[in-house]
């Protein structure tokens, strides 16, 4: 059979991809992927697009469901242009959740050479609901909620069960404030973004300050920080990248280091890192994204011993220029929010002669393919 746009065939779900949609195999075997579906579950689904190498799909049916499978907790939940694809898990049960993202990080690490033993198992959420300490929405003026499945729909959201109760608060309370004018957007097919953060309130238009989105998983990593650092000797000099307004400095400063510089990109987190005047850290403002920033600060910081790193998704991006420098370090912990680009990073980090002591995977935004990775390397 061949496989064109619009084709309609039946397979059952081999596996899960790493956006976590649903992979199937057609009669052509070429690789196809659909959202909404769990390994186990035997599909029948529409073909969307056509790539060389890949096809994209849609849920027709599920013509045998995984035990795994759920009545969503939110009715907003689905894969259709109308619907929330903020959480696009939610049809699952949370143990099969962890039990997915466990398998993907033991399969992504295999393939570095990471040993089983120095995988632990992953931590998830005290909490899979009402977890959730900020979010994004938009809002044409009228409406106010988060964008659909595809991408391209505003879906108003009256009540969103992953936030916490302060986070789910500012929204109502902004929902009291519909319909309002001033949130139309400027251009047609745009959209005004609100920021909502439970301790902040809310930003139009301007992004809040970033912090982690899960206030018991970000306690969990501070508490891994600290006992990874316990027996690292206090006079070693410690470099922080992408030290944000200091969640993670405040755990080096607590465990006493006495030379602590803490380095992030944008000016209004140093500032408000530097207010709090943190003993043993000097706070620098450097551009992280610029070509030849790590060999200058590597250079400029001799002496630092530890490699303390908490980059954004697209992680360090010019790893292979951090450590082909030459440099005194012999740890380096790694906070990564992207298995993908931790993998590519850590390949670079493991030829540069230092090894895996430990890889630690945890669920901080339960209902979505997403995990966090703690690791700690030593030369």
């Amino acid at each position: 059979m061949a496989l064109n746009k619009g084709t309609i065939f039946s397979a059952t779900v081999r596996d899960l991809s790493s956006s976590g949609h649903g992979v199937l195999e057609h009669d052509s075997g070429r690789v196809v992927f659909v959202p909404g579906a769990w390994p186990g579950e035997a599909v029948t689904v529409r073909v969307t697009e056509v790539k060389s190498r890949f096809a994209r799909s849609e849920l027709v049916k599920i013509d045998s469901p995984s035990p795994q499978r759920r009545t969503a907790p939110c009715k907003l939940h689905g894969q259709g242009r109308d619907d929330c694809g903020g959480c696009p898990w939610q049809f699952s049960t949370y143990a099969a959740q962890c039990e997915a993202k466990q398998r993907r990080v033991e399969g992504e690490l295999g393939r570095l050479g990471i040993p089983p033993e120095q995988m632990l198992p992953l931590v998830p959420s005290p909490k899979e609901l009402g977890y959730r300490n900020r979010a994004q929405l938009r809002s044409d003026g009228q409406r106010l909620g988060f964008l659909s499945a595809g991408g391209r729909e505003l879906v108003d959201v009256p009540h969103c069960p992953v936030l916490n109760p302060a986070a789910a608060t500012h929204l109502a309370g902004l929902r009291d404030q519909l319909p309002n004018r001033q949130w139309r957007p400027r251009k047609r097919g745009h959209w005004t973004t609100i920021d909502i953060d439970a301790e902040l309130g809310s930003s139009v238009s301007q992004r809040l300050p970033f912090r982690q989105g899960n206030d018991d998983q970000n306690l969990y990593m501070q508490q891994w920080l600290a006992q990874r650092l316990d027996p690292l000797p206090r006079d070693a000099q410690v470099l922080e990248l992408f030290a944000g307004s200091g969640n993670f400095t405040r755990v080096l400063s607590r465990a006493g280091f006495a030379d602590i510089v803490a380095v992030e990109a944008v000016e209004e987190a140093t500032r408000a890192l530097a207010a709090l005047a943190l003993p043993g850290v000097r706070v620098q403002t450097h551009n992280l994204y610029q070509g030849g920033a790590y060999p200058r600060l590597l250079r400029a910081h001799r002496e630092a011993r530890v490699l303390v790193l908490d980059p954004p998704r697209d992680g360090l991006q010019a790893a292979q220029e951090l450590f082909d420098t030459r440099n005194r370090l012999s740890d380096v912990l790694y906070i990564s929010c992207d298995l993908a680009t931790f993998c590519r990073d850590s390949r670079i980090i493991l030829t540069a002669g230092f090894q895996a002591l430990t890889v630690q995977p945890l669920d901080l935004f339960p209902q979505t393919p997403h995990v966090e990775l703690l690791a700690h390397f030593r030369r």
